[in-house]
């Protein structure tokens, strides 16, 4: 007897079949009983019948629980009411792996329970949904830069280099060499690579040790980095724009159906096409104050003044040429107003704040090396950094995407904390 996977059943209408996975559901009429299964492709309801089947086949569906892992045989029946277009008329179940008393009931349980059973948690339709997305998301994130030719550069995890704050960085004794620090970004490496291929990404987990309990904060996340040589902030904001727009009509084209089962509204998704919307961040903070925020010149943007901003229009947007003091180093000072530097953020609608940062970067020496001592940090760490400025400096700019942020905001989800399998937040380490 062939196995077929859920996803391939439309191949095998009429025939008999076997579906090895796990039961999500059983309910029996005493006569008639309906079994869901999972197999990750997708679900698959198989109905048996006490007349049709064996008594020891009967007498096993009636003991099957939740997450019972099994194997059933049946014909392939063509059902387009069934979830999946499929149904399978069962003739036999084998069980491969018994579930007895599993913790996650169909009952509400709080969000401390859930994430304490994160390992068992992962196989609801709720979770299993955001996976899939997620997926689409990374793979539609990879096919857009290598369709463009962009080469992927990976970039070390361990660094001596501070990419953004000193204060929120992991350290530890690296053999003879003091601390390193897990990264923050790959950014100052990928501007490396640019030199030589011209257009680059790096895409891993990075980390932040800010002691931030908010919903749209982890402490391990993926962050996707291209950087691109001679594109100044303007060319950096319309490939964003283009980066955006592209990665959600991917998750609308391939993963309607899990969108479905998150009952996300797609409606404010549809209308993620360029261009997008850009006010300044002098012009935000006017803004802002005739909303009502109490926002001052000089001061970055918070959650709150994200989310009452982004109200205002329909679509992601771009804040840019925010004040030098409170964005990082590496950003090339405006030349038109020397108290602001050329960056920007993106920021989605729906509350769901910045997904990308991004700015043209500091390509003079001597300008690079003062912000470098102006922030307190030594210039020996970013020697190799600053050489790039030395031989053959030129015109670059790049952004990051935060992958959980922007799962979040495409799922619906109302924290971050779901869009990655195994969340690391200040107060969980575990699973």
């Amino acid at each position: 007897m062939p196995y077929a996977r859920v996803n391939e059943l439309h191949r095998h209408i009429g025939e008999s079949v076997t579906v090895r996975g796990w039961v999500t559901t059983t309910r029996s009429s005493g006569k008639i009983a309906f079994v869901v299964l999972r197999d990750g492709s997708g679900y698959l309801q198989a109905v048996f019948s006490k007349r049709d089947v064996p008594d020891a086949t009967w007498a096993r569906v009636a003991e099957l629980s939740l997450e019972t892992s099994v194997a059933v045989t049946g014909v392939v029946r063509a059902d387009a009411r069934a979830t999946g277009g499929h149904e399978l008329t069962a003739t036999d179940v084998e069980v491969l792996g018994a579930s007895p008393d599993f913790p996650i009931s169909p009952k509400e349980h709080g969000s401390t329970f859930l994430f304490e059973h994160r390992h068992l948690w992962l196989r609801s339709r709720r979770q299993v949904a955001i996976a899939k997305v997620r997926n689409e998301v990374v793979q539609a994130i990879r096919d857009f830069f290598y369709e463009r030719d962009f080469v992927l550069v990976d970039t070390p995890i361990l660094t001596g280099s501070i990419g953004e704050e000193a204060g929120n960085l992991f350290s530890t004794d690296y053999f003879d060499l003091g601390k390193a620090y897990l990264a923050q970004t790959g950014q100052l490496y990928v501007e490396a690579a640019a030199a030589a291929l011209g257009k680059v990404y790096c895409f891993g987990p990075t980390f932040r040790a800010e002691k931030s309990k908010t919903r749209r904060h982890l402490t391990e996340f993926w962050m996707v980095e291209p950087e691109v040589a001679w594109n100044d902030s303007d060319a950096n904001m319309r490939l964003q724009e283009e980066f955006i727009a592209a990665i959600v009509a991917r998750v609308l084209d391939r993963r309607l159906e899990e969108l479905k089962e998150l009952e996300r509204d797609t409606a404010p998704l549809e209308r993620v096409v360029g261009p997008f919307p850009r006010i300044s961040y002098t012009d935000a903070v006017a803004k802002l104050n005739a909303l009502g925020s109490d926002m001052e010149w000089g001061n970055d943007l918070g959650g709150d003044d994200e989310t009452l901003l982004a109200r205002e229009y329909d679509r992601p947007i771009f804040v840019y040429n925010y004040p030098k003091g409170v964005k990082a180093f590496y950003m090339k000072e405006n030349p038109e107003d020397p108290r602001t530097v050329l960056n920007n953020d993106c920021l989605a609608p729906e509350g769901y704040g910045e997904i990308i940062g991004g700015s043209q970067r500091e390509d003079d020496h001597d300008r690079l090396l003062a912000r470098i001592v102006a922030q307190g940090l030594d210039p020996e760490a970013y020697r190799w950094y600053l050489d790039l400025r030395k031989y053959g400096t030129f015109v670059h700019s790049g952004f990051g995407l935060g992958v959980e942020r922007t799962i979040a905001w495409i799922c619906g989800n109302p924290h971050i904390r779901e869009s990655i399998a195994f969340p690391r937040q200040i107060h969980r380490l575990y699973p």
